[in-house]
Formats: structure tokens, C-alpha cells, sequence
């Protein structure tokens, strides 16, 4: 790969043209639109995601007359560039100068660029950047692109496979899961974590359709003129959530939905009783992980594990283990009752306090209580084989 050093270029020459996509949020064109501010392959505008602190401190050091660092851009052809670094510096100068944003000035006042001093103006429309122009092989810029950090925020995984992948079906996915003015963000929004800024709606939406092959699935259809099948995989799961839990919990936000759709959406649910059950668990105060709630119902409620149900305290543990063995011992028999029913070696054995576990005798997923009435202390060997029987 090639660069070559300019130092000419001023902001005026890169704000020449330039536009700002509020729908997409993202900026277009520069350079009298010799100049591509943002590729496929670079990550949406994220500069005003913070209360606007990072483009107001790219404008500040513009008056300051502090650098903003090396920009670069990759030559496309004879009289075309993109950005390959810096689409986030001159994104934030594009939309100030345009007025799209103000800063605070030395009096501590909202100041636009439209309402500054000629002398004011003039220092950042004549500031001169330091750009590399770059060229190269696809694979060469695309390689050089994923090494880089921008103001110290890293890309993350689905923004590098964006690039990596680009054309018109990142373009598409994009355009659908990654538009934070897309008026289904709020919906789901409910199940997914994440912003649509940082593409983790569109990451999702993949990770479901690919059963969690990304990538793969990214190369194959890169060349797609259309994301019908994305489009409806991810619709179908979230109306799938939606209709089977009729109540929204914020525990749902980020479960792995795609695989306990892929689990679970052939059997049928009384969504009634769904609920019901829902609600029964959300009160009940031995439920330590709601988030496992879901799953649970799904599954027919019968893995436990999945709510990590409070369990009996030491002192109820030592309590019940000192009673049983009392008693045991007594009668010759092992303090394990299960043990004591047995015809092998373990039926007169006493077992030592850790070698043993404690367990419900009605079981909790039968409305059995995490107390002291309903503890009892049990091998290892037999506690697991129990279950919740």
C-alpha cells in the first residue's frame, strides 16, 4: 500500500459540499463530492452519542489551533477518495459549519457557526489538516482499516465485519437495523441490547439467521441485492417473543432469543398461564436470576438451575446436618435417608458434613420453601440423582 503526505488541504476545502444524513446519521460528501465521508465499510456517526463533548472538542481544538490528528484517505480512483480514517473529525467540522450543532464560548453561551466572529470563522475554515492518501488492494485497505482506533473508540466485531464484507448487503442491513430514526428501534429495543449506532441490532439480526456463523453468512450474501431473508428471520423471532410473553420485562432485553426461538417455537403455550407464571415468579422472593425465567417457562418449567434458586444458608445446613446425624446414629442407620433405604455398604454410613448436600424435601418447583422445615441433607451421590423430583 501507498501513501502520500497532503498538507494543503484546508476545512473549507473539505466542507465544500459537504452533507449531513440526519435520517441515517451519517455524513455523505465532501471535497465539491470528490470525497466520500462515509464508506460502507466505516461505522455510523458517533460523535453526538455522548452529549455532543467529543465534536465540540474537535471544533474547540480548531480554535485552539491544536491538530486533530492525521486523517487519511483512500484513493478510489483518479478523482475519487473515501475516508478510511477521520470520517468521525470531519463529520463533526461538516455538521458545525453547517450548523447542525453549537459550542459553548468563553462566556459560557451556545454559539452556532453562523452567529461567530469573521475572525473566528476564517481560523477554522483556513486550518489545514494533515491527510495521508492512501492506495492499495481491497484486501490491503480493508487489512490496514481494522487495525485502527478512532479518539480511542475502538471498532467492535460487527463494525470490522461490516468492512470487511462491504457492499450492497451491509448497505441494506444498514440501512434497516443500524437507522436509529427506524421506527421499529423502540420495539426492539425490548429484547435486544445495544444501539442501533453501534450495529448491534444488525449484529443480532445476523447472529440469529446465521445461527451464530456471522461471518460466514456475511461472505455468502454480500453480494445480495436485497436482506428479505434477515428481514424476516429477525422479525419472526421478535413477533415470536412478543406473542408467547404477552407481559414486557426489562430481563428479556439481550437473552438469547435466536436460539430459544430455534428451541422452542414449534411447541405451543397457553398464554395465559404464561403469564400467570411469569408473575408467580417475579414474586417469589427465592428466585435469585429473572433473567432465567423465561427459559425456564419455555422449557416446561423443570430446569431450576436456569432461576439459581436461593439455597439453604450454612447455618441451616449445619443445623439439619447435626439433627439427621444425631438421629442416624441412633438408629445404626446412614444420616443420608435415601442411603438408609439402600441394601449396599452406604446404608449404615455416616456421612461427614461435606460430603453431603443440602435439598429440598418438597421440592421448590412444587412450592416447597427454602427453610428450615423443608431442608434435609442428602449424599452427594443421591442429592444429584434426585433432581427435582
Amino acid at each position: 500500500m501507498k501513501t502520500f503526505l497532503k498538507t494543503n488541504i484546508t476545512v473549507k476545502d473539505i466542507c465544500e459540499g459537504f452533507v449531513y444524513n440526519e435520517l441515517e446519521g451519517k455524513g455523505l460528501f465532501g471535497l465539491s463530492g470528490k470525497l466520500t465521508i462515509q464508506p460502507e465499510y466505516q461505522r455510523n456517526y458517533i460523535y453526538a452519542s455522548d452529549g455532543g463533548k467529543r465534536e465540540a472538542a474537535v471544533i474547540e481544538s480548531l480554535l485552539k489551533g491544536y491538530p486533530i490528528g492525521l486523517i487519511y484517505f483512500n484513493k478510489v480512483s483518479e478523482n475519487n477518495l473515501e475516508v478510511l480514517d477521520g470520517q468521525q473529525r470531519i463529520t463533526s467540522v461538516g455538521r458545525f459549519v453547517t450548523d447542525k450543532f453549537a459550542i459553548k464560548d468563553e462566556n459560557g453561551m451556545e454559539q452556532y457557526f453562523g452567529g461567530m466572529a469573521k475572525d473566528k470563522k476564517a481560523k477554522i475554515w483556513e486550518t489545514k489538516l494533515l491527510i495521508y492518501e492512501c492506495e492499495g488492494t481491497e484486501s490491503q485497505i480493508k487489512e490496514w482499516f481494522k487495525t485502527i482506533n478512532i479518539a480511542g473508540v475502538p471498532l467492535n466485531n460487527q463494525e470490522l465485519l461490516n468492512a470487511v464484507y462491504s457492499g450492497p448487503f451491509v448497505t441494506l442491513g444498514k440501512e434497516e437495523f443500524s437507522n436509529s430514526q427506524n421506527a421499529n428501534i423502540q420495539k426492539w429495543s425490548a429484547y435486544v441490547a445495544g444501539s442501533a449506532n453501534r450495529q448491534d441490532f444488525l449484529e443480532r439480526a445476523l447472529d440469529w439467521v446465521s445461527r451464530g456463523n456471522i461471518g460466514d453468512y456475511m461472505s455468502g450474501h454480500r453480494f445480495d441485492k436485497n436482506i428479505t431473508e434477515l428481514k424476516k428471520y429477525f422479525n419472526g423471532v421478535i413477533d415470536w417473543v412478543s406473542s408467547v410473553f404477552t407481559d414486557v420485562e426489562s430481563e428479556m432485553r439481550g437473552l438469547e432469543w435466536g436460539r430459544l426461538y430455534e428451541t422452542y417455537h414449534k411447541k405451543s403455550y397457553n398464554l395465559k398461564k404464561v403469564s400467570e407464571e411469569v408473575q408467580k415468579l417475579y414474586g417469589d422472593p427465592y428466585v435469585k436470576n429473572r433473567k432465567g425465567i423465561f427459559e425456564f417457562i419455555l422449557g416446561g418449567s423443570t430446569d431450576t438451575k436456569l432461576l439459581d434458586v436461593r439455597v439453604f444458608d450454612d447455618a441451616t445446613k449445619k443445623s439439619v446436618y447435626k439433627k439427621q446425624t444425631t438421629k442416624a446414629e441412633k438408629k445404626k442407620i446412614s444420616n443420608c435417608s435415601l442411603c438408609a433405604l439402600g441394601h449396599d455398604a452406604n446404608k449404615k454410613k455416616i456421612w461427614k458434613l461435606d460430603e453431603m448436600e443440602a435439598d429440598h424435601v418438597a421440592a421448590w418447583s412444587k412450592g416447597g420453601k427454602t427453610t428450615i422445615k423443608n431442608c434435609e441433607m442428602l449424599c452427594k451421590t443421591h442429592n444429584r440423582a434426585k433432581g427435582n423430583r
